[in-house]
């Protein structure tokens, strides 16, 4: 039985459980085996392709705020991070230069800001294409999200 048929199973039996103070661990034990079959589900099988080792997205928060940069590739979300904060983000002529989280900070009215330089995001990520799912998971925790878009 694959995940997504326990997925499933699990599923039909929270619907035909009632709910009430008896009911309410299994309930919970439940929950969190859904929970855990749905992460195994978005990560990739081992020897999968995309698998292969690249650095981790997980930046300790530090400051008060925390700004992600988010957008497609080279739309230049390094160069603004390189423009108002001391660090040093590659930038280079063909895409996907940053292909992990690189974070930055930046002062303003005595308020320290981390800035989150992520990788472009490409049409499939939330499918996982491009380490879709990682990028879009940093996204969430950040106070505002800068979105990236070139005009054309």
């Amino acid at each position: 039985m694959g995940i997504q048929e326990r997925i499933k199973d699990i599923e039909l039996e929270l619907s035909r459980t009632q709910k009430n103070k008896a009911t309410t661990t299994h309930i919970g034990m439940l929950k969190g085996q859904l929970a855990r079959l749905r992460t195994q589900l978005m990560m990739p099988a081992p020897g999968s392709e995309g698998g292969g080792g690249g650095g981790g997205f997980a930046v300790a928060k530090s400051g008060d705020g925390r700004v992600a940069l988010i957008g497609f590739p080279s739309v230049g979300k390094s160069s603004l991070l390189n423009a108002v904060t001391d660090t040093n983000s590659e930038t280079a002529a063909y895409e996907f230069t940053t292909l992990t989280c690189i974070p930055g900070n930046i002062v303003i009215n005595d308020t320290k800001i981390q800035m989150l330089d992520l990788p472009g995001i490409i049409e499939g990520a939330s499918s996982g294409k491009g380490r879709g799912r990682e990028v879009i998971a940093v996204a969430p925790p950040a106070d505002p999200l800068v979105m990236g878009l070139v005009a054309a």
